[in-house]
């Protein structure tokens, strides 16, 4: 078979892949590794970089590429063809991994280039991952005994298909459900955008009417504008039960799941020597004991909680004043909030809208990553993609050479998970005859155009976009030529946020908006009326954003922590018990939120979701360097390039903070962005 994913030299063909070809391919690449690895091992007992960690970095690499692409169609372009092919691969994938992480001979081999005369003669990144892989050795099992790594390989295996099968539960659950509106009185509230939105997906489906769905840009102007409570309560019970006992279709329940994988997490942990999964968890990051994190979470809940009080006591006085609303349930948060906030600010996601077509936020991030980068970043066309709305950018250096390059697929749409992520599809790294460029996924849920018309984004898309292609200059712009540590590869969870929320704040700045903040109908920039309205809006309820992602933050570590002594724990009264301590809002009894909460549960993020508020520290600091400068400022752009962007995870993260800031982080400008004192 000729197998598209094995043509590991250019771009995937992404035309030309299907299911059928990624169980072969994956089998053959595994097959191959396996034989390179007997192979090096067996031809020297002299081992050094370039005998044996290059060769394993060259075949990693195309391993990763090849499952790069299939892992990727599985999140933005599901079938039940591709769950069977990408599930049967996951296990033989953490087989594989299990076994080169308990791989003895390979383990001493690392250990005998560590110890080596030649090791000093090594590049500060090489050492990186040499420290790196003798660490992740004993976080595989290396020091157990036989039956101790089969029982690891084991629990490797079932976690891997357990999360997966999270993911697609939930996946499931959210397009299972819609809501078919035929009455235009039901419509009272909802902005035009809203409307057209759900009269297209009608339409698409030969339907008549209405259709919303639970996709975030369906579901939530129904939230913030709909003048129903009936509709809303619907509407937020369908979304805070999907994947839970409290959803259509058991067949989706989550609730045995997250139980299954917090059993094995933490016999995991145990079985490796940690009290329980939240040290495992530190054990790759930069907090090193879980007081150190409790403390920080705790402090910020304690410096906040009463301004998220106060927030929500406005709220409820001002949803009794205007609609006589003696209590302000769930459903109605969003809807009075959005009242509130026009009343307030005269301002609104939907006033502004207007003002970001897709193509004019694009050409403007372009143009501010020129400004503080010196890059240009242009269109390519002819690149195969997935989808027809998928676009793909190349970056130039100013001596004309690329940098990297990146696919952008912005739109919610069927068989595509939710959220927004960048994902590496090519690693840079270099071989013996060149640089391999990097290549990124960037990856949003936005509002679709409507018919022939331009896409436009709300305020908090546009900023969405620009965190996501933080996380994807961090991977393009490195200088690293070695794949371990080469971008984010090798960065700590709770660093890895840095650049995302760093390049957020452009969306705050005037003279950033300028650039491409134009009304789509009267080519007019953002005046100063609307920018005042809207940068005295962002703080807006800040206390409460705050202490819902302390609450989330608190319930994944606490829950990390504590099961480890207490497998009875019940999961929904530790949500409770965290939400009695930071929580100003009270959730109803149904609402399951931890069966949606696919950062713990399926992503990177178990035991370490409190990493975006730890990174918003490192961001919000590292911006005031610009405030102070110039948010234009060349010589500070060329400091975090060089210092941050550049340098991937070849250097602990303090260390490249302190010599970009001149100083350890200061957590007072997070807390003078969100409005809220010290």
């Amino acid at each position: 078979m000729n197998n598209p994913l094995l043509k590991t030299d250019g771009l995937p063909e992404f035309e030309s892949i299907n299911a059928s070809h990624i169980e072969p391919a994956i089998d053959q690449l595994l097959s191959e590794s396996r034989d390179t690895v007997i192979s090096l091992l067996s031809s020297t007992q002299d081992y050094t970089w370039d005998n044996l960690l290059q060769k394993l970095e060259d075949m990693d690499d195309q391993l990763n590429k090849a499952w790069s692409p299939a892992s990727h169609l599985h999140s933005v372009a599901d079938n039940d063809e591709l769950r069977v092919a990408y599930n049967a691969c996951l296990s033989k994938l953490s087989d594989y991994a299990t076994e080169m992480g308990q791989n003895e001979e390979l383990f001493h081999a690392y250990e005998n280039i560590s110890n080596s005369a030649a090791y000093e003669s090594l590049s500060p990144a090489q050492k990186k991952i040499i420290k790196n892989a003798l660490r992740d050795f004993r976080l595989s099992g290396i020091d157990l005994n036989e039956k101790a790594k089969n029982r690891y390989k084991v629990i490797q295996q079932e976690l891997s298909r357990l999360q997966t099968k999270f993911e697609e539960n939930l996946l499931d659950a959210t397009h299972a459900w819609e809501k078919h509106i035929t009455e235009e009185d039901q419509l009272s509230g909802l902005p035009d955008s809203a409307i057209a939105l759900a009269a297209q997906a009608a339409k698409n489906k030969d339907k008549e009417g209405w259709l919303f769905t639970l996709d975030f840009p369906s579901y939530m102007p129904v939230m913030q504008y709909s003048d129903s409570p009936e509709l809303r309560k619907e509407f937020y019970k369908a979304y805070v039960t999907r994947a839970s006992d409290k959803c259509a279709n058991s067949d989706w329940d989550n609730s045995n799941i997250m139980l299954e994988i917090l059993k094995l997490r933490t016999e995991k942990a145990k079985l490796l020597g940690f009290e329980n999964y939240a040290h495992y968890s530190l054990a790759t990051k930069m907090a090193e004991e879980p007081d150190e994190v409790l403390n920080f979470l705790n402090d910020l809940a304690e410096r906040t909680k009463a301004f998220a009080q106060q927030e929500f006591e406005e709220l409820k006085q001002f949803a009794n004043e205007t609609a006589n609303e003696t209590q302000l349930d769930a459903w109605d948060v969003a809807y009075y909030s959005e009242k509130l906030r026009q009343k307030k600010f005269d301002i609104s996601q939907e006033t502004l809208r207007p003002y970001f077509p897709v193509n004019q936020v694009i050409e403007g991030l372009f143009a501010i990553t020129n400004k503080l980068y010196n890059v240009t970043i242009k269109q390519r066309e002819g690149v195969q993609v997935w989808h027809k709305d998928v676009m793909f950018f190349d970056i130039f250096e100013a001596n004309g050479n690329i940098r990297g390059s990146f696919y952008l697929d912005l739109y919610a749409r069927q068989h595509k998970r939710g959220g927004a992520w960048m994902d590496e599809c090519i690693v840079r790294k270099k071989s013996s005859t060149s640089i391999q460029d990097p290549v990124a996924y960037l990856t949003c849920n936005f509002t679709p155009p409507i018919g022939d018309k331009a896409a436009l984004l709300t305020h908090d898309e546009v900023t969405t976009l620009f965190h996501e292609f933080g996380h994807g200059l961090h991977h393009m712009m490195t200088r690293v030529d070695y794949s371990g540590v080469s971008g984010i590869n090798g960065v700590p969870w709770d660093a890895v946020e840095l650049p995302s929320q760093f390049m957020e704040n452009w969306c705050w700045e005037k003279e950033a908006l300028d650039l491409f903040a134009r009304h789509i109908d009267t080519g007019k920039v953002l005046d100063d009326e609307l920018f005042g309205k809207m940068t005295r809006a962002r703080t807006f309820q800040a206390g409460m954003q705050m202490v819902r992602q302390l609450e989330f933050s608190l319930f994944d570590f606490r829950l990390h922590l504590e099961f480890a002594t207490n497998e009875s724990l019940n999961i929904q009264d530790l949500l409770n018990e965290v939400r009695q301590q930071v929580a100003v809002v009270n959730a109803p009894e149904f609402n399951r939120f931890q069966h949606s909460f696919s950062h713990i549960f399926a992503g990177g993020y178990a035991a370490g979701y409190y990493s975006y508020k730890w990174a918003e520290v490192l961001s919000a600091d590292a911006f005031s360097k610009f405030e102070e400068k110039g948010i234009f400022d060349k010589a500070t752009g060329n400091e975090f390039l060089t210092s941050i962007l550049e340098q991937g995870g070849s250097r602990e993260p303090m260390e490249l903070f302190v010599e970009f800031r001149g100083r350890k982080p200061s957590i007072e400008p997070l807390l003078r962005h969100s409005g809220i004192s010290a």
